[in-house]
């Protein structure tokens, strides 16, 4: 398993050391967690968490960030959908044909394993061991030639391209097994992911949790184009829960069967080349893309490059799905992506849908690997269009032309007062065929009318279970016919950005963690104070009851500015309460001590340098709304406000942890 990072400030990361703090601080939890020893229960809790109150503000900020970033800031329609989905919805989508991962069984286990996740973990540990053999010289068996990790690296870097029959090839080739007992596995099966139930008494209405919130976006498409008065382009937005039976969930909150999703639709015209009016703001922004050649080479070389230039060349398809991908890094960036260890790959055509054009991922460096948590994808218009066709509702956009435009084309009609007595229950079928065809169809079925006066069109399944019939010259007409037409009718194309917001928390927890040089056991979240869950922590110097009352009045008036504080009066060092909330990510400390109850002045405590200001409590919370607001940083305000240099002892530490340190005794 990969464990290559490396901690905000550069030492070795510790996986182990980094998930206890997470969970001993109650940023989430396992679900149903108690009941994992209960005599009578046999439930799968896996792939299941609860957050905690810090994981809970956290991913609430992180949205509250995504709606400022995206919906206010791009004028978009935000909806509410239902996560419950009758069959036939997700059957037009495409969802219960294809929506499918490649799954092995271990017969002797009992397990059920992914089999790219099987390949992909049994490969790398190949490698990490050969890796380990090289360097210190024992276990020589473990050593790899040359040119078979050569080949397992090139299978690493394109293993998102390979379908069933290719991941059974690896497996039989390299002598893949369960890494859970080293027992074989049987040849994958497709193993679709959706949750199934029913609704009402009768259990005969079929239907799925949703494994994204896009559908309901796109069946909503023709009331949000009357609520923006039919104005082109448009998107909407939705942010919810969804649900994916994880066939052996993993890695935490990376994989889970029950995630937070936040989805963005942008409707666009595809005659205007997908040009977006914002693009130029963002030309500029240089992005590491690790495109579908690289990887298909076996390599997995970044090519950093401008967003501008990316879409001149075609690296990126067009404008809008290119503003969209410099968007999304802004935003990962700004609530505390590291931005080295971020890249975008595009997606390789085993993976990519069938009907998208270009779809890129925004994948982010942990300790368990690249983990794609935003995808870009363009997606034509697909799903407008099969949501048309299979409700006969049209989800189109009308527009009037500037000028008249003179249309010739084919045009096919039928005799309907014969249609229905002749094949009864098939008509409206052979209607909707006939109505289905397009141009170059029609066309060639005129020359074949003409010469054979009879032809053969595809249909559904008709009652004799055939999927074609023959029409003949009397029935069916097809003409060529001139129109004028005043308005333009079309199906929008879709950009979607799609956010895995619970892969995103836990990758900025990682990005952020990292522990004091001199103390390991001093661990510290630095999360930017736009996402931090508390923003300000109250400390009294003692029990004093002097100091209750100036925490008090500190804590309602930052209340009253909609800032997250919290009070730590317990009898520990000041410097071992600031010490337990650096875990929390709380990025400032007001401290209330003697000083305060004579002359009115506090301090102001900043997280990672554990630097401090001392000011009246007006200056206090102005620079804290400044700091919260973005429009000052703490450099400035170090610069701004007097430091603080203790009352009356050494101030800084002799370890350089700055001036918590004359209280930790």
């Amino acid at each position: 398993m990969v464990n290559a990072t490396t901690t905000l400030d550069g030492q070795p990361f510790s996986r182990a050391q980094f998930e206890a703090l997470l969970k001993r601080r109650l940023f989430y939890t396992e679900a149903f967690e108690i009941y994992r020893t209960a005599p009578n229960f046999h439930g799968d809790n896996r792939g299941l968490f609860d957050y905690g109150p810090p994981g809970c503000a956290l991913l609430n900020n992180i949205i509250n960030e995504w709606r400022k970033h995206f919906v206010i800031e791009e004028n978009m329609l935000e909806i509410d959908t239902t996560g419950i989905t009758p069959e036939p919805v997700l059957k037009t989508s495409g969802h219960v044909d294809k929506f499918a991962d490649w799954m092995c069984r271990d017969p002797v286990k009992g397990e059920y394993l992914r089999a790219d996740h099987l390949v992909e973990s049994v490969l790398e540990t190949r490698l990490e061991k050969s890796r380990a053999a090289t360097s210190d010289g024992k276990n020589k068996a473990d050593k790899l030639d040359d040119a078979t990790a050569k080949e397992f690296e090139e299978i690493l870097a394109k293993i998102d391209n390979y379908g069933g029959p290719e991941l059974r090839d690896l497996i039989k080739k390299y002598d893949i097994r369960n890494p859970n007992g080293n027992g074989e596995v049987q040849d994958p099966i497709a193993f679709n992911l959706m949750f199934q139930s029913t609704i009402g008494p009768s259990a005969a209405s079929p239907v799925y949790l949703r494994p994204e919130t896009a559908q309901g976006q796109f069946l909503n498409f023709r009331k949000l184009l009357d609520f923006c008065q039919g104005t082109m382009p448009f998107a909407s937005a939705c942010v919810g829960k969804s649900y994916r039976n994880e066939i052996s969930p993993r890695s935490g909150l990376l994989r889970v069967r029950e995630f937070l999703m936040a989805e963005i639709e942008h409707f666009v015209d595809p005659e205007g080349h997908k040009h977006h009016e914002r693009f130029s703001e963002v030309a500029d922004i240089e992005l590491p893309f690790l495109e579908k050649d690289t990887q298909l080479s076996g390599k997995t070389t970044l090519t950093t490059v401008s967003i501008g230039k990316a879409v001149e060349t075609k690296l990126v398809d067009n404008e809008t799905l290119g503003y969209f991908l410099a968007r999304v890094y802004l935003f990962l960036v700004k609530i505390g992506v590291d931005k080295t260890k971020l890249r975008f790959r595009q997606h390789l055509a085993n993976e990519m849908a069938h009907y998208a054009c270009d779809c890129w991922d925004a994948e982010l460096l942990t300790s368990y690997g690249w983990i794609e948590c935003v995808g870009c994808a363009d997606r034509s218009a697909y799903d407008l269009s099969v949501h048309s066709n299979a409700t006969g509702t049209p989800l189109v956009v009308k527009e009037a032309r500037p000028e008249p435009l003179e249309i010739t084309e084919w045009k096919a009609s039928l005799e309907k007062k014969l249609v229905g007595p002749r094949f009864k229950k098939d008509a409206k079928k052979i209607e909707a065929a006939v109505a289905s065809l397009g141009q170059d169809a029609l066309g060639a079925l005129a020359d074949e009318l003409a010469s054979k006066a009879v032809i053969t069109v595809p249909t559904a399944e008709l009652a004799d279970g055939k999927t074609s019939v023959e029409l003949s010259s009397e029935i069916c007409s097809i003409d060529k016919v001139t129109r004028v037409e005043n308005t333009r009718e079309y199906t929008p194309n879709v950009i979607e950005p799609s956010f895995g917001i619970g892969r995103i928390l836990y990758s900025v927890l990682e990005h952020v963690f990292w522990h004091r040089r001199q103390d390991s056991a001093r661990q510290v979240l630095s999360l930017p104070i736009l996402v931090a869950p508390t923003k300000v922590l109250l400390v009294p110097l003692s029990n004093n009851p002097g100091f209750r009352p100036v925490v008090k009045s500190l804590a309602s008036r930052l209340r009253a500015l909609g800032i997250a504080n919290n009070v730590d009066a317990s009898g520990v060092s000041i410097g071992r309460r600031y010490a337990r909330n650096d875990e929390l990510g709380t990025p400032l400390g007001i401290t209330v001590d003697f000083d305060t109850l004579s002359n009115g002045t506090i301090t102001l405590r900043e997280r990672d340098s554990t630097l401090q200001v001392r000011a009246s409590e007006d200056e206090i919370i102005e620079a804290i709304k400044n700091l919260i607001a973005g429009t000052e940083s703490w450099e400035q305000v170090s610069k701004r406000l007097p430091a603080f240099t203790g009352q009356g002892q050494d101030g800084q530490g002799q370890d350089g942890q700055g001036q918590d340190d004359r209280w930790d005794n």
